[in-house]
Parts: C-alpha cells; sequence; structure tokens
C-alpha cells in the first residue's frame, strides 16, 4: 500500500489509475460507481480546500489535498480510474446559496453526462421551490450537510422538502455523523427522528455514519430505504481517530446491498485506490465488492 497522505504527482496519479482498474477489473465489473465525489464552482471548491489547508475547525487534522488539480484533469482522472458515474456533491453553509449552487451543477451534469446530476438545499424561504425545479430538472441525488450547515434536517422549513424527496424517491446523501466533529445537529437522534415522519426517504447516511457507525446501522436495518456510503471509513487515515468497531462487521454482511462507495474524491489525503483496499481487507468476499463498488449504486440510480 503505498504511504497515506502524499500529494499528488503524475507518476502517483498512473499509478493508482493501474491500482483501481486492476481492483475492478479482477471483480469482473465494467467499472465502479463513487456516489459522494465533489465538482463544485472553481471558488468554492479553492475555498474548501484553503479550509483543509488551515486545519480547519472541523477537521482539526493535518489534511493534504490529494488530487489538487484542474477541473479538466480531475474528470480525466476519474474516466482513467474507470469511474462510469459520481456526482458533484456541494451544499451551502449559509441560506441564499443553495439555488445558485443548484445552478451551476445543472450546468455541469449537462456538459459531464457522466456525473449525476447532483442538487441542494438550505433551510431557508423558498426552499421547496427551488427543490422541485432541480427534481423537475432532472437532478438524481442531493446533498443534505448538517455539518457544515449547522442545521436541523427536523426544521419545519424543510419538512415539504424531504416529502417531496421521498415522493419522487430521489437519493439524498446526508453528512449526519458526528465525525470528524460533532455539530449541533449531527449523530442519529435528529435523523431517527427525520426517518419516523418519511420513512420511504431515500438516505444515504455519508462516511457509515462515522462515528456513530453502530447507530446508523441500525437505522438501515430499520428503514429499508435506508443506505450508508463508505466515505473514507476504513482507511488508514480514518482508523486512527474514528475506527470502526470489530464488532459491527458482521453488520456490514448482513446489509451488503444498502452500502454504496463513496470516496470524497479530490478531497482526500490519501490515494484513491487506498479506500478500495479498505474496503477489499475487511474479508468481506468479492461478492460484497461488487454489489458495494457498483451493483448497489446502479440499482439505486438505474
Amino acid at each position: 500500500m503505498r504511504r497515506v497522505g502524499r500529494v499528488s504527482d503524475g507518476d502517483g496519479d498512473r499509478g493508482d489509475r493501474d491500482e483501481v482498474v486492476r481492483f475492478w477489473q479482477r471483480l469482473g465489473l465494467p467499472g465502479i460507481i463513487d456516489v459522494h465525489t465533489h465538482f463544485m464552482p472553481e471558488q468554492v471548491l479553492r475555498k474548501v480546500w484553503a479550509y483543509f489547508d488551515a486545519v480547519g475547525p472541523l477537521t482539526g487534522l493535518e489534511w493534504p489535498i490529494t488530487y489538487r488539480h484542474d477541473e479538466d484533469e480531475r474528470l480525466a482522472l476519474m474516466r482513467s480510474f474507470g469511474v462510469l458515474r459520481f456526482t458533484s456533491m456541494l451544499y451551502p453553509h449559509k441560506a441564499g446559496m443553495a439555488a445558485w449552487l443548484n445552478g451551476w451543477a445543472a450546468d455541469f451534469a449537462a456538459r459531464v453526462p457522466d456525473c449525476l446530476h447532483t442538487a441542494t438545499f438550505f433551510p431557508e424561504e423558498g426552499v421547496e421551490d427551488y427543490v422541485r425545479e432541480a427534481v423537475e430538472a432532472g437532478a438524481r441525488v442531493f446533498k443534505s450537510h448538517l455539518q457544515v450547515g449547522a442545521y436541523d434536517p427536523n426544521d419545519p422549513l424543510l419538512e415539504p422538502v424531504w416529502g417531496l424527496l421521498a415522493e419522487a424517491g430521489v437519493p439524498v446523501v446526508t453528512h449526519c455523523g458526528s465525525g470528524p466533529a460533532p455539530g449541533a445537529h449531527t449523530g442519529p437522534e435528529p435523523v431517527e427522528g427525520l426517518l419516523s415522519r418519511h420513512p420511504r426517504l431515500r438516505l444515504v447516511v455519508a462516511h457509515m455514519g462515522m462515528p456513530e457507525y453502530a447507530e446508523f446501522l441500525t437505522l438501515a436495518a430499520r428503514y429499508p430505504e435506508v443506505r450508508l456510503d463508505t466515505t473514507m471509513a476504513f482507511t488508514d487515515f480514518t482508523e486512527e481517530f474514528s475506527p470502526f468497531p470489530a464488532a459491527e462487521r458482521d453488520r456490514l454482511a448482513d446489509l451488503g446491498d444498502r452500502i454504496v462507495l463513496g470516496t470524497d474524491f479530490p478531497n482526500i489525503p490519501y490515494p484513491y485506490a487506498h479506500q478500495l483496499h479498505a474496503l477489499e481487507r475487511l474479508g468481506l468476499g468479492d461478492a460484497w465488492l461488487r454489489a458495494v463498488c457498483h451493483d448497489n449504486a446502479s440499482t439505486l440510480f438505474r
């Protein structure tokens, strides 16, 4: 395994590409589907990278960005890895941003057809209108970031939005776990309240819900439309500060049809292939890997 935390260069990218391609070819897959990747307006992405560079308070960790490339290079890399479909996860940190971000994401999806049309929202006046517009325009997935947005998923302003998305069957990738640092509304309790009212909501819990892994696995077992994405989970980087409990490993197998691959590309402090090898070393078998890295997401986004 290549050392975690290196900064990317051309030769390293080629090595990562070869490792990733060998991984899915060995499994007999046509490629992989990554439900948690970040493409966003350049000025926004630069601010995100600056936050990581400054060891921002929500991370508190040294976090080198491995794939600090321009957009065209990042797209070329994803395609060279054999990523068949990916997302443009973006999110507002205050009111007045979401509709603008959705406009950018719609344009991005129109010019990048292998990106699933992604949208987002924030609890604010008019949120139901612009979410409905995004769904009608073909949005395939939404991103909700309870930690960065610092909002309660049970905010009354969002109630019609959750109902609309549940009815439309559009998945919502949600950063709702309390890692790497807790937020005012993170953790399983607010999400359980949301699901009790909208049990058909296709909620995808980002980062396996770290560090509340067990609690979010329990919610997935209780609500058949809940999924979890693997973003950064099980990697050497994450295991140092938020290890996945060994006692819960059997539940990963039991819920193998509800776990989907996510990586956080390009904002990861290690090579892309490391996420795949971290899943492989769980020892849950090739059928589980095929489901997680391709089949489950293919079914979800068919």
